[in-house]
């Protein structure tokens, strides 16, 4: 059985914005250009600049305008922070980092923290045994306190949801919050499901804002199955393997953490 693999961000993303529903859980997002970058920079101050086909976290560039300690823009790829003092100094250096590679600019979302780091969260969904989409895991990602993404393979470390909204929701609250997300994450793959009929697993990362409105990040098709294991629960790993095992993920062997 052929599972597909979709990797262009911008394709999944333009999908996605058809449909009315998604369209607000989605964070502005524009092909990179000189453009884009300046217009959306002045609209929100922060943005995050991504390869198109990028995975891991690899090669994400957060950038913000400053006011301190002087006029200018902070970006920051990995651990190392840069500042430019005008536009066309960061324009400049962003092309020479991104080289030849298509990248996108995306409104940037101020995560919520915990103890001081960012984090952001994965929705596992898989076809089930009976070939319908399921939300089969939710977990935490808490940000490397010297990075600006979460992915495990990126220094984050995976953690119960509950555990990251202690301070943020409560008990009632963030039930109705993973209720939300479920939703939202099978409409996604619902859309998806329309454009690539051979799609059998997605990992949803979504941030939470302030107000705890979901964005939906991106939307992985190759999600790495063994972050679920981190959980406390192990039935949550158990139940993603079987499905995987299942629609034939695990004939070749997956890369563990």
């Amino acid at each position: 059985m052929s599972i597909q693999r979709v990797t262009s961000k911008w394709a999944k993303a333009n999908i996605m914005l058809k449909s009315d529903y998604l369209r607000q859980y989605m964070p502005p997002t524009k092909l990179f250009s000189r453009g884009s970058l300046h217009s959306m920079l002045s609209e929100y101050g922060m943005v995050y600049v991504k390869p198109i086909n990028g995975t891991a976290g690899n090669g994400v560039i957060r950038v913000e305008r400053t006011n301190t300690p002087a006029l200018g823009y902070r970006y920051q790829l990995d651990t190392k922070a840069m500042f430019s003092p005008s536009f066309e100094h960061l324009y400049q250096r962003l092309v020479k980092k991104k080289k030849k590679r298509k990248y996108l600019v995306q409104k940037g979302i101020h995560l919520l923290k915990h103890q001081k780091r960012r984090f952001d969260i994965r929705v596992m969904v898989q076809k089930n045994l009976r070939h319908e989409w399921e939300v089969t895991g939710i977990i935490g990602r808490l940000a490397h306190p010297a990075k600006i993404v979460t992915n495990y393979h990126s220094g984050g470390t995976p953690m119960g949801l509950d555990r990251l909204m202690v301070d943020h929701a409560t008990h009632t609250e963030l039930e109705a919050f993973n209720n939300r997300l479920r939703k939202l994450s099978i409409t996604i793959a619902n859309n998806l499901q329309v454009a690539y009929p051979k799609l059998k697993e997605l990992g949803v990362d979504i941030a939470i804002d302030t107000k705890l409105h979901p964005w939906i990040l991106e939307v992985n098709t190759r999600p790495d199955l063994y972050i679920f294991r981190k959980l406390p629960d192990q039935s949550v790993f158990q139940k993603v393997y079987r499905y995987a095992a299942a629609y034939g993920r695990l004939k070749k062997r997956s890369r563990r953490p």
